[in-house]
């Protein structure tokens, strides 16, 4: 296969890896959510680098990006803009959010009130934002970087279903080990790598990744696995909620992205097994007694890859 769609990635790889050390596989799952025209979740405790991977992110693609603190009085408004009257022109006019950009970091979107998370929905979906009636487009590429710190932290709300649903992977970064660590200190002796990161593709190359694999063949056997895999979850009894049809399809696309990374044209299993994981266990609802019984959903989706039979 042609090497380019690998090469391109590889040098946004090489800018992260210079930012975020010792993480390649979390930064790989962020360029898949990328391809797989998704969206992305990071989750973890404070100080462990989500938001300078989004920044990161953001400055290697060379794209318009905005940053939207979200706080509890943030409002919907604030982040898909409102109309306003312009007494010079006699008319309303409409003023564009923060949400008009290529990348838009979410940053700790948990630390609003649900109303205001929920006004991503349309953006993160259709690609626009309805103001009184009038749908405006959102720029191509459109790709949101949420952070969110864990569930039990001060001052924070959980997000609803319908809100993760829209992510395509939940990443996790987890501290670094202690040579990794190491160089992140000797890193920052003199300046912040951040400062040094230059522009390594534009968004047109990203729209045509994102093109490239949707043509990654998908056998028949591979994708009835995934249907099984998302079958498995709707009749487990712990559930209150399974996987939906939309997850189903980010499953299928993620596997595509990843096949596509690892330089082949068709995909594997071991795409959808890798990917189920980041992909799956933050759409899954544990009920009452499974929650508070310590269930996790990451420990469903290794008893769903376990018991469901892989396709030669």
């Amino acid at each position: 296969m042609n090497d380019e769609f690998a090469a391109r990635l590889g040098r946004v790889e090489e800018n992260l890896g210079r930012v975020i050390r010792g993480k390649p596989d979390s930064i790989r799952l962020v360029l898949i959510a990328l391809l797989a025209g998704g969206h992305v979740l990071l989750e973890d405790v404070p100080g462990t680098g989500k938001t300078t991977l989004a920044k990161s992110l953001a400055r290697s693609l060379d794209g318009e990006f905005r940053r939207i603190q979200f706080t509890p009085d943030l409002l919907p408004a604030d982040i898909t803009g409102s109309s306003f009257y312009n007494a010079k022109e006699g008319a309303f006019e409409f003023r564009p959010g923060p949400v008009f950009a290529n990348i838009v970091l979410a940053d700790e979107i948990n630390r609003t009130s649900p109303r205001t998370q929920s006004a991503l929905l349309e953006v993160m979906s259709e690609g626009q934002v309805t103001v009184e009636g009038r749908q405006q487009a959102l720029p191509q590429p459109f790709f949101v970087v949420a952070t969110q710190n864990p569930g039990d932290f001060h001052g924070t709300y959980p997000l609803p279903e319908a809100q993760l649903d829209r992510f395509a992977l939940r990443v996790t970064l987890g501290y670094p080990d202690a040579a990794h660590e190491l160089e992140i200190l000797f890193s920052h002796r003199l300046t912040d790598p951040f400062d040094a990161l230059e522009p390594v593709i534009a968004g047109p190359e990203v729209l045509e990744m994102q093109e490239q694999v949707k043509r990654v063949r998908f056998d028949r056997s591979v994708a009835e696995y995934v249907v099984r895999l998302t079958e498995w979850t709707r009749r487990d009894s712990r559930l209150r909620l399974g996987i939906s049809p939309r997850g189903s399809l980010t499953l299928y696309r993620a596997a595509q992205a990843r096949a596509r990374l690892e330089g082949r044209d068709f995909v594997l299993p071991e795409d959808v097994r890798a990917l189920a994981a980041p992909v799956l266990a933050h759409r899954m609802v544990l009920d009452t007694k499974a929650k508070y019984g310590g269930a996790q959903t990451s420990q469903l989706v290794a008893e769903a890859l376990e018991q469901t039979p892989v396709p030669r």
